[in-house]
């Protein structure tokens, strides 16, 4: 048995609505001839629906309004006269929707002639209340806005509201027959689930009346849901042939117009209103849908009528829970539906919830309630949907959004003007004048064809977390690859909300990850430019900078060609340039600070990769040339740091490489190498990088033993060929020296001494400079002593700076013990530039320290050693000579073994200063002395120096003694010298010495060396031998028998 059919009077739809797909012609219902004379009579379903609908009144608009869009709304005029309209939808859908004829409903919208000048009010600022009752705001409140529409819905739901109550009969019948459904009574066919649903809708219309009726859908309320979800679910989503759906909405509607709520309140009515939502959006096209029809007949519905009837009743129900319940809440629970189909890649989706949406916004804007709690989470979300569907490539859906956000302007005003602090009221009246003289300038509603202007005018109402929404939703939007276009409008917008909301954004390091993820799959090199920009806009800025850093460092290196265009085209103004670098440079610094680690900091590498990249852009040139002695000290140290490592000494955060492996090819060490090539190059030290690359300066930077060289290769080149940036160097590290671990301090200080030999030097206090170098010179680290003396020396170049000098001699003298040659090496060279300044103790002192450096092993400091002993013995005063003659005559001996020396250097150092030692003791030395051949081949020559030295040093020095020490020396030539000289020297030795001590000890030293590997120092041995063993037997006469005999021989026979 069917349902009872319930009588209903119904009135016009919400005048405000607008049909889906408003740019197609206005449908009419098939006539019956039109659909056939073979047609069958009116099925039961098309009487019932007939009969719905036979006393609706509509409404007549007084007027045809302008509409400032496209104007295809209201070009197609429904064909014919009345009487035609009225007989084709009869044969359709009956005369409930008569209203779509072009004469009987205009949709109301902003006329062009009202896009004037905007005259905010803001004088009603003024009369805001104070305390809890500044919460009652009503429209006046609000300064108006151009082009908002004023007029009243309150007239647009009149057909839901039923001239009176239905009979107790009626009632009890509804309810028996919906309580059959709900019991389990199955609903087979169109006309059972219709006459349900009307039942339902009718019931309801007593709600205000009867209590009974009231207790029992709310009783049953989860029941209806659920029914409502099967006859939705049980419709196909590829067509339609039946008002089922429509059906639905309405009694929806009618519900909800009676504060009965299916959509809101629990997890299965969000279900419901999900399904719904997607069961209309999802619908084909219409021109599909008449397609459709075409290949399998519908019936006795006209597709395009259906369709158009079916989404006005959704676009009326969403109107009538923003009416019954005007919180924001319910937007924001209805855009969370519609949310997902306005940013759809269908153009029919989107152009559905856009004109939903719109809608819904335009009619709540004339009855939002502002009372709190104001709860609308998703405005920035909102807002950002809405214009970028300002920039859609459909034009309807762009018009449609500018509308939308016209009254959405509209909606946040009001809802910020009662939610703002009270401290904050002057600020309120700041943004209200900034989008007064904005809308003067731009007319609100072309904001479909200036999209990026929408972030201008919302912005100034937009807290931190929306303004987090807005940019995030704008980055979602660059995922549109099927419109470029909205990738365009989403980068203008983007860029522009960034530029304008200056310091008030949270969140940033998601803002980042977001925009590093999209620059990929940005296909518009122009689009992907703005974004940049947008980084850039961020990242000049201070509360920023760091931020951004952090983020785009956190990316596994060598940075991909998206990152790479993104480090190379940051901009900024010369403040903001700088100050970005800056920041970026001391992330690295930071690393360098600390002591080392076992693994190096991630941030490190990837700071000096970032680095290298800036300067292959060249957009910071500016700032690379300001910030030049900090960007290569820096980048000095870097490469200290990262001698010898590989990436696996890294300590790469966790997740890092997930997607890639760490590559092998390359290593923290030529990042850093790289960056500072890079930035001579850039900095246009041309020169500096040539003289580096010709003395393979940056192999020795490389090598572990070898960087300090690198190091000083690269200042010297830099004092030479760049005095301006080698002194900004020099007065960086004065501060620099101090900071860091020891890596940090050897680099700069290895930089540091070689700047030195400036005169600019000269201008630095002594705690600066010589008082520094006292502490490197007790540092325990050998570098650090090695600098010292480097510093010193180059600071001996300065007259001024040698008294200061002076006060480290015994520092100085005490490196003359060190084992490490370059010490030794450094402090005789400082000490030849002092010798003539010391006094006497010093003097002395240093003397018997270089006499033990005599025969050194190391042939440099055994030659230098030489060298300054000759200059200390002639910067030996007169008055001061006694107390130094022995010294003199101690080296004699050992200056004329090593004149015998293979290494040509030290055989002539050593004749050189033999010379000097026989010019201080007044002697001239025979000319044999400076025989370049050996003297064991030259026994002649070699016996006239040994009668020469013997008779001089005899009773002054055992000179026979202590050439037998040098015959164990391990140099073959100086043995062998040594050797020779024993056995001539003997027969000049002192008679009384030789009669007590006698030549044992001597004959015992040489029978040692019989035994020697060496066949020549075997025979020279014996020869030596033998002639001592002379002397002992014969000694040599006196010196005045020969003198007579010398007489005698020159008489004439």
């Amino acid at each position: 048995m069917p349902l009872p059919l319930p009588r209903r009077g119904r009135g016009s739809r919400l005048a405000g609505s607008r049909v889906a797909g408003t740019s197609l012609p206005r449908a009419r219902a098939r006539s019956p001839k039109r659909a056939g004379r073979g047609t069958q009579l009116l099925s039961h379903a098309q009487r019932l629906t007939r009969r719905r609908h036979s006393s609706e009144q509509v409404t007549p608009e007084p007027e045809q309004q302008a509409d400032f869009r496209s104007g295809k709304w209201l070009e197609e005029r429904a064909g014919g006269d009345a009487r035609d309209s009225q007989q084709a939808l009869l044969a359709g859908m009956g005369s409930r929707h008569r209203f779509f004829s072009q004469e009987e409903v205009v949709i109301p919208c902003a006329s062009d002639n009202d896009s004037g000048s905007v005259d905010l009010q803001l004088s009603n600022l003024d009369d805001i209340k104070k305390g809890e009752s500044s919460i009652e705001f009503t429209d006046l409140d609000i300064p108006d806005i151009p082009g908002l529409p004023l007029e009243s819905f309150t007239d647009s739901f009149r057909h839901l509201a039923y001239e009176g109550p239905l009979s107790e009969a009626s009632v009890q019948r509804l309810i028996q027959s919906i309580q059959e459904v709900i019991g389990g009574h199955p609903l087979k066919g169109e006309l059972e689930k219709l006459t349900f649903l009307q039942s339902l809708s009718s019931l309801s219309q007593n709600i205000p009346y009867d209590e009974t009726t009231d207790t029992f859908i709310l009783s049953h309320l989860e029941d209806i849901v659920h029914i409502l979800n099967d006859l939705v679910q049980e419709e196909p989503l590829r067509s339609l042939f039946n008002p089922v759906r429509q059906e639905v909405f309405v009694t929806i509607a009618n519900l909800s117009y009676h504060n009965v709520h299916l959509l809101f309140g629990s997890e299965d009515r969000a279900d419901l209103f999900q399904l719904i939502t997607r069961s209309m959006i999802t619908l084909p096209p219409l021109k599909t849908l008449t397609q459709l029809q075409e290949i399998t007949p519908s019936g006795p519905y006209d597709t395009e009528c259906l369709y158009r009837q079916t989404f006005q009743a959704f676009s009326e129900m969403l109107q009538i829970l923003v009416v019954k319940d005007p919180h924001l809440e319910n937007l924001d629970t209805i855009f969370q539906h519609l949310d997902p189909w306005l940013q759809s890649p269908k153009d029919h989706e989107r152009k559905r919830a856009t004109a939903s949406m719109a809608q819904v916004l335009k009619c709540l804007s004339k009855h939002l309630c502002l009372k709190p709690p104001l709860r609308f989470q998703r405005l920035g979300h909102l807002v950002a949907v809405m214009a970028l569907l300002c920039g859609d490539p459909l034009q309807i859906v762009a018009e449609e959004a500018a509308e939308g956000t016209h009254y959405l302007l509209h909606i946040t005003l009001r809802m910020k003007y009662v939610t703002h602090d009270k401290k904050n009221h002057p600020n309120l009246r700041k943004a209200l004048k900034r989008c007064r003289d904005f809308l003067e300038l731009y007319n609100i509603k072309r904001f479909y064809r200036y999209p990026f202007k929408i972030a201008q005018v919302f912005e100034v109402f937009l807290n931190s977390d929306e303004l987090c929404q807005f940019v995030m939703t704008t980055l979602d939007g660059l995922k549109n690859l099927r419109h470029p276009y909205t990738q365009q409008a989403a980068g203008e917008l983007l860029m522009t909300l960034v530029k304008n909301a200056e310091s008030r954004f949270e969140k940033v390091p998601e803002i980042m990850g977001i925009i590093c993820a999209r620059l990929s799959i940005i296909s518009q090199p122009r689009v992907r430019q703005q974004i940049i920009s947008t980084v850039s806009l961020f990242i000049s800025r201070p509360k920023y900078t760091d931020i951004v850093l952090s983020h785009l460092l956190c990316h596994p290196i060598p940075y991909d060609r998206y990152l790479t265009e993104l480090w190379r085209t940051l901009e900024a103004e010369l403040p903001s340039t700088t100050w970005i670098l800056w920041r970026l440079l001391r992330k690295l610094q930071k690393c360098h600070m600390v002591p080392t680690q076992e693994k190096m900091a991630y941030v490190a590498v990837a700071a000096t990769c970032a680095l290298y990249e800036v300067f292959m852009g060249n957009r910071l040139r500016a700032a690379m040339l300001r910030l030049f002695p900090q960007l290569l000290m820096t980048l000095l140290i870097q490469i200290h740091h990262s001698i010898g490592l590989t990436m696996s000494d890294v300590n790469i955060p966790s997740g890092l490489y997930s997607e890639q492996e760490v590559s092998t090819e390359v290593t923290p060490l030529c990042f850093a190498i790289r960056a500072t090539k890079s930035l001579l190059l850039r900095t246009l030290c041309w020169q500096e990088f040539h003289i580096m690359e010709k003395n393979k300066g940056w192999t020795l930077l490389e090598e572990k033993d070898r960087h300090l060289q690198g190091i000083s290769l690269l200042a010297n080149t830099l004092l030479e060929r760049n005095q301006l940036l080698a002194h900004k160097v020099m007065y960086l590290l004065v501060p620099f020296l101090n900071r860091g671990n020891d890596k940090h301090k050897l680099t700069s200080a290895g930089f540091f001494v070689e700047l030195l030999q400036s005169p600019v030097a000269r201008r630095l206090p002594s705690k600066y400079s010589t008082a520094r170098l006292k502490d490197w010179l007790n540092h325990e680290n050998e570098a650090f002593r090695i600098l010292a003396l480097r510093g010193l020396y180059n600071l001996i170049r300065h007259q001024e700076m040698r008294e200061d000098i002076k006060s480290l001699l015994p520092c100085i003298l005490d490196s003359l013990y060190e084992t490490d040659e370059k010490i030794v090496l450094l402090a005789i060279q400082i000490l030849l530039k002092l010798v003539r300044t010391m006094d006497f103790t010093t003097l002395a002192a240093m003397m018997r320290t270089l006499f033990s450096l005599f025969g050194d092993v190391r042939p440099d400091v055994h030659c230098f050693s030489m060298t300054l002993f000759g200059a200390a013995i002639k910067s030996v005063k007169h008055t001061d000579k006694k107390g130094v003659e022995n010294q003199v005559l101690d080296s004699l001996v050992p200056l004329l073994l090593y004149s015998q020396d293979e290494n040509d250097a030290i055989a002539e150092e050593s004749q050189r200063v033999l010379t000097i030692c026989a010019h201080f003791l007044k002697w001239k030395l025979p000319q044999e002395v400076y025989c370049r051949d050996p003297l064991y081949i030259r026994p002649t020559e070699a016996g006239k120096i040994c009668r020469f030295f013997g008779i001089k040093c005899r009773g002054k020095i055992n000179i026979l003694a202590q050439t037998l020490m040098y015959s164990k020396n391990t140099k073959l030539p100086i043995r062998r010298a040594a050797v020779v000289f024993v056995g001539l020297l003997s027969k000049y030795m002192d008679q009384n010495e030789l009669s007590i001590k006698g030549t044992d000890w001597i004959q015992n030293d040489l029978r040692e060396m019989l035994h020697d590997p060496e066949p020549s120092l075997r025979i020279i041995v014996s020869q030596a031998l033998f002639r001592v063993q002379k002397a002992m037997a014969e000694p040599e006469p006196e010196p005045s028998v020969c003198w007579l005999r010398k007489l005698m021989g020159c008489l004439p026979t």
